[in-house]
């Protein structure tokens, strides 16, 4: 299974999230069956690229996306492309994979996104 999550820089499971999905300058693809990490630069249109980061994400396979919050756009975005999304995550990317998997994040929903329309 392929886990995103959200980050500031390039430090792989030693990265400090980011704050707010869409503007996150990357992403760590973490490969559970591996352990492997890759790391994606944000290269969407809220970083002055192209096309939207959900869309970064199902171009790499991704099965789950972890984050601190994300907005109402994104969650449906997500949900059409067959993604699963938990928010609420915090401090290291090594940290957002541990609080998955101990099942304390919460699954995104239109209810408990963000109202800030991104």
């Amino acid at each position: 299974m392929k886990v995103s999550i959200t980050c500031i820089g390039e430090k792989g499971m030693e990265e400090e999230i980011s704050p707010h999905f869409g503007r996150a300058p990357a992403f760590v693809v973490y490969n559970d069956e591996n352990d492997e990490l890759k790391i994606i630069s944000n290269t969407s249109e809220h970083m002055g690229g192209q096309g939207k980061p959900p869309e970064l994400m199902a171009e790499e396979g991704v099965d789950v996306m972890l984050t601190s919050n994300l907005g109402r756009r994104a969650v449906a975005m997500f949900e059409s492309m067959g993604i699963k999304v938990y928010c609420g995550a915090s401090g290291t990317v090594g940290d957002a994979i541990e609080q998955w998997k101990n099942g304390v994040l919460d699954e995104a929903s239109k209810s408990n996104a963000c109202d800030r329309g991104h």
